[in-house]
């Protein structure tokens, strides 16, 4: 089932043509419109009345999360405030975060793209969806929310956690088909379980997962467990929320909207592209965007090219699962946290070593903990009882409001943690994606 028949199978070639079409038009826009661009474009001789092919694009230079930071919260805006109708953000690795504005148009267009991928992942009109991503500045709950009510489909805007109430509204409301994280997927089978609930007498069908790492254990577990088919997706709130790519019930990749965003897999350290099957870092630009358009964005995310043609029909190419991080980047409970936000953070703590690790595990309920070991001074760590209390509970304060994710810590004396000739390693990932 296709949500865009026309677009989704379109032959190759004229795809293409789309594309050069849509990124000359794209480079246009904010080669008048965003600074940024307007001076690199200078600095590098770029016209973007030259560009003949869509390989042209590697004329230009790379934009990266520095970039989106620099110009907080509207330099890189191409439009004027008063035409943006709904401003988004996404965190960043100093803990700014980064604010993304879409046009009437943007999200009319964004609403299509993610009807896209829910008719990818099984779902039309008589299906009720219910969303269990936070509603709020994250762009998974509104960008999925506009994709199903552009479908036809029913809406249940649960939102996360209260995970008994989800349940008893997945009873009630007669819930066919699922949105949120995978882990929250097996954390909701084992409150199932608890409860009693039989997860045949249910009527859920589908499940659209995202927002963090997960595998193809994992997905047997959650198709297993929920007696679901399980689609992985991808968006990322700097190029446009979800609607970037998901996978059909084939689950042999994800389809790129390749109509709406160029993609490249580039080899992280030269920039150079990498052949087609080889892992690299995903590089996008967007095509339709008006209000915040993105050209050559690093992702910073690891997957590869598929070209191969799938049995679905469509013809746009297709990425693998994304395999990793090009930094080091974690994902907690859906969001997304950089040992720097939490080495800055530490610094203004009085007491704090500089040395620390970050271990993530999974606990019983399949959901993610996040310690982290922090070497202290002896006073801190020796010194009465009541005060280290303090100390931690300031300390932990200060981290789940400034990264949205709280954080156990775990005190530790100074030199405890593992020396050698290479830098330590920040994060310790113990979970079993």
């Amino acid at each position: 089932m296709y949500w865009q028949q026309d677009i989704e199978c379109m032959d190759r070639e004229e795809l293409t043509q789309l594309q050069l079409e849509r990124l000359q038009a794209t480079l246009f826009r904010v080669s008048r419109n965003v600074p940024l661009y307007r001076a690199r474009f200078e600095e590098h001789d770029i016209d973007p009345d030259s560009f003949l092919s869509v390989e042209d694009i590697r004329r230009i230079p790379f934009t990266s999360k520095a970039d989106l930071r620099e110009n907080y919260p509207y330099g890189l805006f191409a439009v004027p405030l008063r035409e943006v109708v709904r401003l988004h953000s996404s965190s960043g690795t100093s803990g700014r975060p980064v604010v993304v504005g879409y046009t009437k148009n943007d999200v009319k267009r964004w609403a299509d793209l993610v009807a896209r991928i829910l008719c990818m992942g099984g779902l039309d009109q008589d299906d009720v969806l219910q969303i269990a991503f936070s509603y709020g500045l994250f762009t998974g709950g509104f960008g999925h929310h506009y994709g199903a009510e552009r479908l036809g489909a029913s809406v249940i805007p649960s939102s996360s956690g209260n995970t008994r109430k989800q349940l008893a509204i997945m009873q009630d409301y007669r819930t066919t088909a699922l949105v949120c994280t995978p882990s929250y997927a097996l954390h909701l089978a084992d409150v199932m379980e608890e409860e009693g609930i039989n997860p045949n007498a249910l009527s859920l069908r589908w499940g659209l997962f995202g927002a963090e790492p997960w595998s193809e254990n994992m997905r047997q577990e959650i198709e297993s467990r929920l007696k679901i088919t399980a689609t992985d997706n991808y968006g990322l709130s700097e190029i446009m929320g979800p609607g970037v790519a998901g996978e059909c019930l084939e689950q042999g990749g994800l389809h790129v909207n390749e109509d709406a965003f160029l993609f490249e897999i580039v080899n992280p350290d030269t920039g150079e592209p990498v052949p087609d099957g080889e892992v690299g870092e995903l590089v996008i630009t967007t095509l339709i965007k008006e209000a915040f358009p993105m050209v050559r964005f690093r992702t910073g995310d690891l997957t590869r090219r598929i070209v191969q043609p799938c049995p679905c029909g469509r013809t746009h190419h297709r990425i693998s699962r994304i395999l990793g991080r090009v930094d080091d980047m974690i994902t907690i409970k859906g969001v997304n946290v950089f040992p720097s936000q939490v080495e800055h953070i530490l610094a203004e703590v009085e007491g704090a070593a500089p040395r620390f690790q970050i271990v993530v595990e999974r606990d019983e309920s399949h959901l993610d903990r996040a310690t982290i070991q922090l070497e202290v001074s002896e006073s801190i760590l020796f010194d009465q009882m009541r005060k280290s209390q303090e100390f931690l509970a300031t300390l932990k304060k200060k981290l789940a409001s400034e990264l949205g994710v709280g954080f156990e810590v775990s005190l530790v004396g100074r030199r405890t943690l593992p020396r050698g000739e290479d830098k330590m390693k920040r994060v310790i990932d113990k979970r079993m994606f």
